[in-house]
């Protein structure tokens, strides 16, 4: 969806936060990271206010896993996403797949696949017959 050089940096910089949030959650929670420590590792390492720093250092004090949980489904989503544009091939339609995973509302990710590769084998079976 990035258009140009500078949203290609945006997005470059998103991912660099999810990575970031997966340090300082299990630092915090696996390693014992004061929160003092995690917010001044975000300040260190990202254009991130103090503010911003520290409402999601204590996010992630109060929620463990919390960052790997988002990580997890970005990846299943994204392998989901994969696989019916390869199935599909030009009769993918991207706003439908988004509505078979957002139409549910959440779901443990082997349920999400499951639903994602049944709604694939519907729409190849649509297409053929």
């Amino acid at each position: 969806m990035e258009t140009d050089p500078w949203q290609r940096i945006g997005g470059l910089n998103d991912e660099m936060l999810r990575a970031m949030r997966l340090v300082v959650d299990s630092g915090i929670h696996a390693y014992g990271w004061s929160r003092e420590k995690a917010i001044q590792y975000m300040l260190d390492n990202s254009p991130e206010s103090v503010t911003d720093a520290t409402a999601e250092i204590d996010r992630y004090i109060a929620i463990p896993g919390q960052a790997l949980a988002y990580k997890v489904g970005q990846i299943t989503i994204t392998n989901c996403k994969i696989r019916a544009m390869q199935a599909l091939g030009p009769k993918f339609d991207p706003k439908a797949f988004h509505a078979q995973v957002l139409n549910t509302g959440a779901l443990p990710m082997t349920v999400l696949e499951r639903k994602i590769d049944a709604w694939i084998a519907s729409q190849k079976a649509a297409v053929e017959g």
